[in-house]
């Protein structure tokens, strides 16, 4: 994969926002015939262009990156590459031209999508009840990674429960249930609650929360409980403009977006934004401060994307032993795959070995693109004695041009201590690879009885022919 070049994201965003190449080369007092040039990537873009740009557009700099054409290229990459299409590898030049092109590189990643839907009614994929399996966490996902997820509607609505909060003068989970009793009626009790961890019964205004409950996430329970009753038109507003396509999906929208500001009246915007500047995003010592846990401050520093008061971008990641990943934003660029497991060499896998450590990783890409990467593995209480307790990792990271910015850095040479890792193993075409699952599709294997090479599958470093 390439990165894009900026001439294609300036066009596009130009586009988008309704101007013509000569009414926009008028803005930046340029010729139109230079910024058709620049469009084309056949001019460097200078610092003094640059700015012009990110003021004309309304955008930052982050927006003029590439990352939205980088991640369709994956996408789409991954789309073309399925066996079951029988074509020949599409060239980097016809992905890049594609991924530039928004509306046309949704809509063939909407086709696969589609397609990928009828394999699986075809081959008869139903739950006993007779009922088709759907995807409404994918919808979701790719709703909270369009927005990149920062929601300025819901961090008003955060800001406005804490203003209140801190109004009481008391510690946050002591307020939030002062505030639940004084204003809402509504009674907090902790005991057992077998098979659940939260129940809410509007009839006894009673909010139940399980005894198995770590302090810090009784906290955040509250905090949802008080989002779901203060917040719930700001919640509404944005469900209804993202017309989900079922009612699953709807839902699962509607919890995540009540998830996203329990987690933002924990941690204030401005506040934690400052106390990890202040400490170099060490994920532990906001966790003390704030008094929320590892996961949930990791989450809350991948959604401090607000225009003008940004913090560095992350993408975060969760994921269990079986490698199915159930929480993934990516503020920073990184090109998740939709489908298959990713890297094994990448740090997300190795860190299960290790609970409770932190464990960093330069990783960088076939690309050469690098992200300082940062995991550690969280283990859960089981519901019962003789049940493998749940483990799940907890990962982020940023483009290594962030790193002196954190403190997972310190000690690594980044100039040599890089790791090679690729998406995943079928789209990946490392050679010297000793921990290849599979080989890459896009290549033919070479096959040699007289030679053992140290990864289990050799292959031509040319595309394969079209069968």
């Amino acid at each position: 994969m390439s990165k894009a070049p900026i001439g294609k994201t300036i066009r596009r965003l130009r586009m988008e926002q309704g101007y013509t190449q000569q009414g926009f080369a008028q803005k930046l007092g340029i010729s139109t015939s230079y910024l058709n040039l620049v469009e084309h990537d056949q001019r460097n873009v200078t610092a003094s262009l640059l700015f012009k740009l990110t003021d004309i557009l309304k955008v930052d700099l982050a927006a003029l990156s590439g990352v939205q054409e980088r991640e369709y290229e994956v996408l789409l990459r991954e789309a073309f590459s399925d066996p079951s299409l029988s074509i020949e590898p599409v060239p980097d030049s016809e992905l890049q031209a594609l991924a530039a092109a928004p509306n046309a590189a949704r809509a063939v990643l909407a086709l696969h999508r589609a397609l990928a839907g009828a394999r699986e009614e075809s081959s008869g994929i139903t739950l006993p009840s007779g009922r088709k399996i759907l995807l409404p966490n994918e919808e979701v996902r790719d709703f909270f990674h369009a927005h990149e997820n920062h929601f300025p509607s819901l961090e008003v609505a955060a800001e406005q429960i804490s203003a209140k909060l801190d109004a009481a003068g008391v510690g946050t989970s002591h307020a939030l249930a002062e505030r639940l009793r004084r204003e809402h009626g509504l009674v907090v009790r902790v005991g057992a609650l077998p098979g659940a961890l939260r129940i809410y019964d509007a009839t006894t205004r009673m909010l139940s929360l399980s005894e198995d409950l770590p302090r810090e996430s009784r906290g955040f329970q509250m905090a949802f409980q008080l989002a779901l009753l203060e917040a719930r038109e700001a919640v509404e507003e944005i469900v209804e403009r993202a017309e989900p396509t079922s009612r699953d999906a709807a839902e699962l929208l509607r919890i995540g977006l009540l998830n996203y500001i329990a987690g933002a009246v924990l941690m204030p915007y401005e506040a934690t934004l400052s106390a990890a500047r202040e400490r170099r995003y060490d994920v532990e010592a906001l966790t003390a401060r704030f008094g929320v846990s590892y996961e949930q401050a990791c989450h809350r520093l991948s959604t401090l994307q607000r225009p003008g008061a940004r913090g560095v971008p992350f993408f975060f990641l969760r994921a269990d032993p079986a490698g199915n990943v159930s929480k993934r934003f990516s503020a920073a660029g990184f090109p998740f795959m939709r489908y298959g497991g990713t890297c094994p060499r990448w740090i997300v896998h190795s860190a299960f070995a290790t609970p409770g450590q932190i464990r960093v990783q330069l990783a960088q890409l076939s690309d050469k693109e690098t992200f300082l990467c940062f995991a550690r593995a969280i283990t859960g209480r089981p519901a019962r004695w003789g049940e493998p307790p749940p483990v799940h990792v907890v990962a982020m990271g940023c483009d290594v041009s962030h790193a002196p910015e954190v403190v997972y850095s310190d000690g690594l040479n980044l100039a040599t201590a890089s790791v090679g890792i690729g998406l995943s193993c079928r789209m990946c075409d490392r050679q010297d690879c000793r921990s290849r699952a599979f080989p890459p599709i896009a290549h033919r294997l070479k096959l040699d009885p007289g030679r053992t090479s140290a990864s289990p599958y050799s292959f031509e470093t040319h595309p394969a022919p079209k069968r």
